[in-house]
């Protein structure tokens, strides 16, 4: 269980029961995920016949920030909405920094 401690590490969370739920919101958002991915595609009219220049933008204007919230959101159920905040924090910043990087301005 030495992954564990790592994750309690590199997470600056207090127990290993809190790596555990962290990780079991992780999994319950990416099922979530999966589960309305579909019946959103569908609305859309996409297929899987449906051109890759149409497929990806739609997910990532669609499906990518239904993860952000549904992480929230299980975050919160589980008690663990500060840790997720936080995490969601980090990320936008690194995708400020990517923006920088390339030139382009993420605000």
């Amino acid at each position: 269980m030495k992954w564990i401690e790592k994750l309690k590490d590199r997470w600056e969370v207090n127990s290993v029961g809190q790596v555990i739920v962290i990780l079991i919101v992780f999994a319950c958002t990416g099922f979530s995920v999966l589960y309305i991915k579909q019946p959103l595609f569908d609305l859309a009219g996409i297929t899987p016949e449906t051109s890759a220049w149409i497929r990806v933008p739609f997910y990532l204007l669609t499906i990518l920030p239904a993860y952000q919230i549904l992480l929230l959101t299980y975050g919160f159920i589980f008690g663990q909405f500060r840790f997720f905040w936080n995490f969601e924090k980090k990320m936008l910043s690194r995708f400020k920094k990517l923006g920088a990087l390339t030139g382009r301005k993420a605000d």
